[in-house]
């Protein structure tokens, strides 16, 4: 026995309209555009609803514009569909996403968002991620690891930024969908390892001062200053002489895997070597005390110069107290006892000779 037909399928064959059915794509015109609603003009289908919510992040209409749909109802009780552009417009997305995952393609996108794991993505329709460990040397937020609010704010400043990637991983079934910026800057970083070598100047802008040192970006490579290649005075704040965004010069003493590492002070002269020409054995300095140890206490004689004063060479007696013998930043004269140039060591006593 045959189905039985409906009025409005009688009416339909009749006038050789196609019923709307649910999950395809119809395409119309935009009747009118309202807060919460749109309203489209499928022709001869009637007229389509699409809540807000289903017009797709940051999509713009006006009336007059052409929109294809996924229909989600095709009747509800006002006589209109339920509609959403953006179904119709992720389910054409996953085609492009899968082309251009396929093809290792780089693509343009633009974060709309931020989280402390890295940055919200729509593509295509289609909403995805680009973790921060997939992030280029440029924008990876290096901060301490404890200032998470740092991470945050920098992730913050790449929202609208549009930037490179390539698709690391695409899903379609789990609804996963992997963005890599590093991906997309890689052949190009291979060309740019193979024309450098160690003892090249090279300049840079600094990304991240952390406690142990400075990173920077070296045309897309990421390099390292590390605390004791900063300067040839003793470094205790890398953030004394070096602010995010500064660009400066460095020597390159050595190139890893994936990363540079630097020396801003090796493209100086060594200060120390003058300084100590004039510091013979038997000669009366006079320095700042700058730690005191069991063993003896450091001694600042320049900005650039450090000496040691052993607990052998305090006083007429052994078993000094060097606690008892100095106070800190207290300064006091020496006799020099010895100048080794190749370790950069000098040695102190404050005996009288």
């Amino acid at each position: 026995m045959a189905n039985a037909l409906t009025m409005d399928d009688l009416l339909a064959q009749e006038s050789g309209v196609k019923q709307l059915v649910a999950g395809e794509t119809i395409t119309g015109t935009v009747l009118s555009v309202k807060k919460h609603e749109v309203l489209v003009d499928l022709g001869a289908q009637g007229v389509g609803l699409v809540p807000r919510r289903e017009v797709g992040f940051g999509k713009s209409l006006n009336v007059g514009d052409e929109v294809t749909a996924s229909i989600v109802d095709s009747e509800l009780e006002n006589g209109y569909s339920l509609l959403s552009l953006r179904k119709a417009a992720k389910d054409r997305g996953w085609e492009e996403v899968i082309v251009k995952a396929e093809a290792g393609e780089v693509i343009d996108i633009t974060p709309y968002d931020a989280n402390r794991g890295g940055l919200l993505v729509e593509y295509e329709g289609v909403r995805g991620f680009l973790p921060v460990s997939q992030l280029s040397a440029e924008h990876y937020p290096r901060v301490g690891s404890s200032d998470k609010d740092e991470i945050l704010q920098r992730l913050n400043a790449l929202i609208g930024k549009e930037m490179k990637v390539r698709i690391l991983d695409a899903d379609r079934r789990a609804n996963k969908l992997i963005f890599s910026e590093k991906e997309a800057i890689k052949d190009g970083l291979a060309e740019r390892f193979a024309s450098l070598k160690v003892g090249d100047s090279v300049k840079g802008v600094a990304t991240g001062v952390v406690d142990f040192g400075v990173f920077v970006n070296v045309d897309g490579i990421e390099g390292l200053v590390h605390i004791s290649e900063i300067s040839w005075e003793r470094v205790n704040n890398p953030s004394d002489y070096v602010k995010v965004g500064d660009t400066l010069e460095a020597k390159i003493i050595s190139i890893d895997k994936d990363r540079l590492s630097l020396s801003m002070k090796q493209l100086t002269k060594d200060p120390w070597l003058d300084e100590v020409e004039a510091m013979k054995p038997g000669t009366k300095v006079e320095g700042t005390v700058t730690r005191i140890t069991p063993f003896g206490a450091f001694v600042q004689l320049s900005p650039a110069v450090e000496a040691l004063v052993h607990i052998s060479e305090m006083g007429a007696t052994d078993g000094v107290d060097p606690e008892k013998v100095f106070t800190l930043n207290e300064r006091k004269e020496f006799t020099v006892l010895d100048v080794d140039k190749d370790n950069r060591k000098i040695s102190l006593s404050l005996k009288k000779k």
